[in-house]
């Protein structure tokens, strides 16, 4: 039965909402029944995909793996909905290993036949749909999709909706040590942790536009931006109505970090940028990197981009670089534009090969195009990383790639709650506006090419913003999570049996 007085963060939840959110969660439960769990028996193996650059191992249900180390271990949770909450982890366990902490990948969608795995399935393709249709109708986006991406989910309402039906994902992550630090780049893994009683959880939220969808009371929030700190402090707009004041977040339960980004990539920072401004000197071709999101909603944009940049391509103007993700299909549709307009390119699917390339390509000048497909999701997202220190120019939405230290032209987003990355990263002088048309990311695209202020402003911009702290996110996670572990263990000590 619902309770009447069921808060969040102290703000009261009507009876309705609770009523609502139940029933929401039931008719799931009803769904998936048969596939609710017992106990899992959770080990550990080498991700051989990122796991050479990472140290990172996947946490799996079986008792053939390793032990999970609770001692040096960090849990990352996470969930394969579109790239960005992969990418967010990525840069987590990246800063967990140059730290000397073993990070362990906990993804509720890769526990096969789970209610969860299924669940979170269902859910991820409605969404990657409307996403893709939103950048085919521009009615649909403006009338729906935009107000779906920023207002829907903004409320605590909403929050209160996805806690009830995280209660079904819970019995994955049961058999975890309960201190072991738990960073989640998604709420309904953070969800799930602390329905399973973990002490330790840090939800790492991603976008600069609050929204209780991020939420999960009990955790740890941090956030990458000082505006979203305050967004998320004040619970700002997450009441029934717009002008709600509601009890604010407690200030030990908010912490701002900075962006969360690789340590590979923080380290190289200056080393990088120096050679993209040696490259403008030499007056040597620009590197350009356009890379497709989890949803692959960009391909439309990316087939003009691409049928525009071609003849510097070939005129050696430019160099283009293309990761097509794990979209197999999306590629089928952007080769047929390609072998239309007699278009040349080298296409890169063997992992070996692609991290071999991205070595290479900081050694020696390459040219052409160069079109990158895996059929793996790590290989799928880490190519981007890889690639991006060696660019000159990354293409993109703005979504999490815009917390990054890389020149970025930005394209439309995609769902209103992007917006503010690219706000975020044209005021601190990594990146463009947000740029809707065409002919205005074309006109942008030249002036990057063709003149030689634009390039160097950004790297200007990009170190000191590294001076300043900014790119420290990931690393300032981990030493959070850290240090809470340690009080943990000293408040355990000092109970009496």
């Amino acid at each position: 039965m619902a309770s009447a007085e069921f808060k969040v963060f102290n703000n009261k939840i009507s009876k309705k909402f609770i009523k609502k959110a139940e029933k929401f969660r039931n008719r799931f439960l009803r769904m998936y029944k048969t596939e609710l769990e017992g106990n899992f028996v959770l080990s550990s193996r080498f991700n051989t995909y990122i796991g050479p650059y990472l140290g990172v191992r996947n946490i799996v249900n079986s008792p053939e793996g390793e032990e999970i180390d609770a001692n040096k271990g960090i849990v990352v949770g996470t969930i394969r909905m579109g790239f960005g909450h992969y990418r967010m982890s990525m840069a987590l366990a990246s800063a967990a290993h140059a730290l000397g902490y073993t990070p362990y990948w906990l993804d509720l969608l890769s526990f096969e036949g789970t209610a969860a795995a299924r669940i979170i399935r269902d859910l991820d393709w409605l969404y990657s749909m409307a996403s893709r249709v939103s950048q085919q109708f521009t009615l649909f986006n403006k009338l729906f999709w935009e107000k779906a991406t920023s207002e829907m989910a903004r409320k605590l309402s909403y929050y209160v909706r996805d806690l009830k039906l995280t209660e079904l994902f819970a019995t994955i992550c049961q058999s975890l040590p309960k201190h072991i630090p738990f960073v989640s780049s998604h709420p309904w893994a953070a969800q799930a942790a602390l329905h399973s009683d973990i002490k330790n959880v840090i939800t790492m939220i991603p976008d600069n536009w609050p929204m209780a969808f991020h939420l999960a009371e009990g955790s740890v929030h941090t956030v990458q931006t000082p505006s979203a700190y305050l967004g998320y402090r004040t619970l700002r707009n997450m009441g029934m109505k717009e002008d709600d004041i509601l009890n604010p977040i407690p200030d030990e339960q908010i912490w701002y970090t900075g962006h969360y980004v690789d340590h590979e990539i923080v380290k190289n920072i200056e080393k990088d940028c120096e050679k993209r401004l040696h490259r403008v000197r030499r007056g040597s071709a620009k590197r350009i990197l356009l890379t497709m999101g989890g949803a692959a909603a960009e391909l439309q944009k990316y087939e003009k981009i691409s049928q525009f940049l071609y003849p510097l391509a070939k005129e050696k103007k430019i160099i283009l670089y293309i990761n097509m993700g794990d979209h197999s299909k999306r590629w089928t549709e952007l080769k047929k534009v390609f072998d239309k307009n007699g278009m040349e390119y080298e296409l890169h699917s063997n992992w070996e090969k692609t991290c071999e390339f991205a070595r290479m390509s900081h050694k020696k000048d390459l040219f052409g195009v160069h079109v990158f497909l895996h059929d793996q999701v790590f290989p799928a997202v880490y190519t981007t990383n890889l690639l991006m220190r060696s660019v000159d120019i990354l293409v993109t939405k703005p979504s999490e790639l815009s917390f990054y230290p890389v020149p970025k032209l930005f394209i439309q987003r995609v769902g209103r709650h992007e917006a503010w990355g690219a706000i975020r990263g044209a005021e601190i002088g990594d990146s463009t506006l947000e740029t809707k048309s065409l002919p205005h990311v074309f006109q942008t695209l030249k002036l990057m090419i063709n003149e030689n202020d634009l390039i160097p402003f950004y790297c200007d911009n990009i170190v000191k913003n590294k001076k300043s702290g900014i790119y420290d996110g990931a690393y300032n996670v981990v030493k959070l999570a850290m240090e809470r572990k340690k009080a943990l263990e000293e408040t355990t000590a000092t109970v009496k049996p």
